[in-house]
């Protein structure tokens, strides 16, 4: 839900921000028929004001974001935000007419001047009713996010049926959570005790959590949250401040609700998304191509030196604790599935083969985890996927342990290359993959693949 909003945010700057050339293109076109249909010559090219339309887009962001054009919160209010776009629009001519006064070198006319700054107005007085109207009729939004809603009361139906009704960010109800002393007002969903909330997961279909409490309740919050941990989802909270507060931190608006972001990462961002995404796939490919001999090169001493699969498969944890099948090179004989699935690989493992103990010594054998970055389980950079065995027993013992499945999972991360990996200490290894989930950047990913090179040469706590 957040990500959609700020998905939302991004697409309408980014289509303000280029209103510019398409109202040039415009005014030049009208001004250039009006100029035939007096008889008077074209002495301006048509391609002769791009250092102007360049310059008018830089100051056109300026003022549409000084005067909210390119607010989305402002799109679903009760007025069509001619007046914003008006004052945008007056304001960029200024500054564009002051500019063009100092330019005495260029010539600009004036007639084109006035028919492309009155585009300029119409087609941000378009964009933004195009905006509403895609996204009041849903054409681009797709599956609508399944939400978990604590609380059962009548705050909690309201809330919920104003989610529902928002027109930008689709939302069914999964299901409500009733508190302990709370009354069920909730009709026709499904309605879970409080104490059966530890055991929801992926498979109830839930994307997000939602607390839905009234204000005199708030102190339950850290009960509630503890108590959501297990889930693997993002949670929110529906923050009744009164009238005239706002909060500009953790806090953001959906529609006419203030929500409070309680586990912000950057699974929310469009960077994290999109530019992450699009690095997994390019890279995975160059990784396919670059090392294809390679890889058949492995294939093919695997099943000469020992019998059994090529590929090894075993089930992860992953992204907001959903499992997935993992593949790896099998550098193991082949033995009981329990004994992979519950033990760690220790210093001179006996199960490891010859071939194997190169193959996790110089990390090779996770090259197929690259099948499952394409496939959108894994990512190239992020923490590294845990066995379900593993999982439910550091749950019970670790504090925020499941907040490191808020990000996509990794063949490598932060932890592995300094050296948290293997049979080590679980506590030190969250640690380091919290950091990265606070402190996430692209450069931050690129830094880690560079080390992980390194750290394969290395081949330290791997075996």
């Amino acid at each position: 839900m957040l990500f959609r909003l700020k998905m939302y945010r991004l697409l309408l700057k980014v289509a303000i921000y280029l209103l510019p050339f398409p109202a040039f293109e415009i005014g030049w076109r009208a001004w250039s028929l009006w100029a035939i249909f007096l008889g008077r010559p074209l002495l301006y090219g048509q391609r002769g004001h791009f250092a102007v339309v360049l310059i008018a887009t830089f100051v056109w962001a300026f003022m549409a974001e000084h005067y909210r054009v390119t607010n989305v919160d402002e799109l679903f209010r009760e007025r069509t935000g001619a007046r914003a776009a008006c004052s945008a629009v007056t304001a960029t001519a200024v500054v564009l007419l002051g500019a063009l006064y100092f330019a005495r070198n260029d010539v600009f006319p004036r007639g084109l001047f006035v028919y492309s700054i009155l585009a300029l107005l119409v087609l941000t007085l378009l964009a933004h009713s195009a905006f509403r109207l895609l996204c009041r009729r849903n054409l681009w939004l797709g599956r609508p996010t399944r939400l978990l809603i604590v609380g059962s009361d009548q705050f909690a139906v309201n809330a919920a049926a104003r989610l529902i009704r928002l027109s930008f960010a689709p939302c069914q109800i999964a299901g409500y959570v009733r508190l302990p002393g709370q009354e069920v007002d909730a009709r026709n969903s499904k309605v879970y005790d409080f104490i059966d909330m530890e055991r929801l997961c992926s498979a109830d279909e839930i994307d997000e959590a939602v607390i839905a409490i009234h204000p005199t309740q708030f102190s339950q919050i850290p009960v509630i949250i503890k108590a959501m941990e297990k889930l693997s989802v993002p949670a929110r909270a529906i923050v009744d401040l009164g009238e005239g507060v706002v909060v500009r931190e953790r806090l953001f608006q959906l529609g006419r609700m203030q929500m409070l972001d309680l586990t912000t990462t950057p699974i929310d961002l469009p960077d994290y998304v999109l530019l992450k995404r699009a690095f997994d796939v390019v890279f995975s490919l160059l990784v396919f191509i670059i090392a294809s001999p390679l890889i058949v090169l492995i294939a093919l001493l695997i099943g000469m030196t020992s019998s059994g699969p090529i590929l090894f498969e075993q089930e992860r944890v992953g992204l907001n604790g959903v499992p997935f099948r993992m593949y790896k090179f099998r550098t193991m004989r082949t033995g009981s599935r329990t004994d992979g699935d519950t033990k760690w690989t220790v210093e001179g493992d006996p199960r490891c083969t010859f071939l194997g103990r190169f193959l996790r010594k110089t990390s090779l054998d996770e090259l197929p985890q690259f099948i499952n970055v394409l496939k959108g389980d894994m990512s190239v950079v992020g923490p590294r996927p845990e066995r379900p065995y593993f999982v439910t027993q550091f749950l019970n013992e670790i504090g925020h342990y499941n907040n490191r499945h808020c990000l996509r999972v990794g063949i490598t991360g932060w932890a592995q290359v300094n050296g948290w990996r293997g049979n080590t200490s679980i506590q030190k290894r969250l640690e380091y993959d919290l950091y990265y989930l606070q402190n996430w950047t692209f450069i931050f990913d690129l830094r880690i693949i560079l080390l992980t090179v390194v750290s394969a040469l290395a081949g330290e706590n791997a075996y």
